[in-house]
């Protein structure tokens, strides 16, 4: 015990900087969950699976589990070059004592304000700009990160929305078709969707859906 509190009392110079990482690192780890939802792509893809899952009435197949952590490894390999560059110019120096704290916050803050900017619509982050009356930034870096996450958050949501719709609308069509025909034949106590399930998900399979969503996520952060 007297270990630990000597590492937050010393005034050692590589004992404040080694206690100083600790502390950084644990706050990383700490705000984590909600880095990862809010600054990166993780919640557009994940909203889309979710739609996707619905639309294709099957219920709890695929398991959360799944989608989430389809979400999570889609949201890597699309973040992956912000993630490095935020490592090679803020994390790597500050580890190796080149740079202040402060210095590479601003230095990480910058690839994600890269990233967030580019997929946020002007009228959402104006709304937070307009609400603390702050003045119109003259650029990308005087954007502040309060106003950032929650402005590019509701911009990804309505983009997971309009890509939810889209994959609704051919399940929608087999479902009214299917319901037409039970209709037309008296069976009105027969559920549709029953019937309508085994062919949605042929023709899910048969054009190859997983493989076509994926790849119009990946397209979508071009």
């Amino acid at each position: 015990m007297s270990e630990f509190v000597n590492l937050f009392t010393t005034t050692d110079t590589e004992s404040v900087s080694t206690t100083i990482k600790l502390l950084l690192l644990l706050t990383v780890f700490s705000l984590a969950p909600g880095i990862l939802i809010l600054m990166t792509c993780f919640t557009r893809v994940v909203v889309v699976l979710a739609f996707l899952r619905t639309a294709l009435g099957t219920q709890q197949t695929p398991p959360t589990q799944v989608l989430i952590g389809l979400a999570l490894f889609i949201s890597f390999f699309v973040m992956a070059p912000t993630f490095s560059e935020v490592n090679k110019e803020a994390l790597q120096p500050l580890f190796n004592n080149e740079i202040s704290l402060d210095e590479a916050y601003d230095k990480a803050a910058l690839p994600m304000k890269e990233f967030m900017t580019k997929y946020t619509r002007e009228k959402d982050l104006a709304l937070f700009l307009n609400y603390e009356g702050a003045e119109k930034p003259e650029s990308m870096e005087e954007i502040p990160m309060r106003a950032l996450v929650p402005a590019f958050a509701i911009s990804e949501l309505k983009t997971a929305f309009q890509i939810g719709f889209m994959i609704f609308v051919p399940f929608l069509v087999i479902d009214m078709i299917v319901s037409s025909i039970l209709m037309s034949m008296g069976m009105m106590m027969l559920p549709p969707v029953m019937i309508s399930l085994p062919f949605k998900i042929l023709l899910f399979v048969l054009v190859d859906g997983w493989n076509l969503v994926i790849k119009s996520l990946l397209l979508s952060f071009q």
